[in-house]
């Protein structure tokens, strides 16, 4: 099983279990892992080719990415390159106000799709192509709002659209500020060290992931869990989650 199916997986069973308390849960969750581990093959992960290996969603945790690569804007850098001019590292965001309004367009229209459970009204906000929403780091094949249901917990797949309210409610990062390539990543846990985080920040944190997903993510080094991008022009870039 994948980390990215491990992490989904964990959140959607301590979420359920819940009731039981936190004790219950963290007590239940190493037999769990046991379990999922035996049938990695049924995981629900969406990819069906491994994706590809140049490819990393996230800056490292601690030093910000010098060098990324403009089609995949959470790149790890290039740290073969010891030379020449590279792109701005990534800085916390301000206020919502503070925007380009297309940003802000495109990210109130996803808002309000996921607040009305329509699905159907994301499919425009996507784009096609080139152009379009990146929503795996693997292949997804067929139609992109088939495969958005399917990462949801629940038979019709809204849980994923409480998902990206909820990641669009969060501060935001901007990646490669001042540069073409600038693109405003939600929430801006990607860009910070999770070892860093203040009392109020891990707040913030826990409105998306459990306890228990906090613990794992420290123990891989990173925020791993959804993230979204928008393009500083108003294009939706992506809505991935994985390592």
């Amino acid at each position: 099983m994948t980390i990215l199916a491990d992490r989904l997986e964990d959140r959607r069973f301590a979420r359920r279990w819940n009731d039981l308390g936190r004790v219950t849960v963290r007590a239940l969750l190493p037999i769990f892992l046991i379990f999922a581990s035996a049938n990695a093959g049924f995981a629900q992960t969406g990819d069906v080719t491994p994706p590809p290996s140049g490819l990393v969603p996230l800056p490292a945790p601690i030093a910000p990415p010098t060098y990324q690569d403009p089609e995949n804007p959470l790149a790890m850098p290039d740290r073969s390159r010891s030379g020449g001019s590279g792109t701005a590292e990534p800085i916390i965001g301000g206020s919502l106000d503070a925007l380009p309004e297309p940003v802000k367009r495109m990210r109130q229209r996803i808002m309000q799709a996921a607040r009305d459970a329509d699905f159907e009204a994301l499919r425009p906000l996507m784009g096609s192509g080139s152009e379009g929403t990146q929503l795996s780091f693997g292949v997804v094949d067929g139609d992109p709002i088939d495969f958005l249901r399917s990462q949801g917990g629940d038979p019709d797949g809204y849980e994923i659209l409480a998902i990206l309210e909820e990641v669009l409610e969060a501060g935001y990062a901007i990646y490669d500020p001042g540069t073409p390539n600038e693109t405003y990543v939600w929430p801006y846990f990607a860009a910070t060290s999770l070892e860093a985080l203040t009392p109020k920040q891990r707040v913030e944190l826990f409105k998306l992931v459990t306890s228990g997903d906090y613990e794992d993510m420290r123990d891989f080094g990173a925020y791993i869990f959804y993230r979204a991008g928008i393009s500083s022009d108003g294009r939706w870039r992506f809505f991935v989650a994985g390592d």
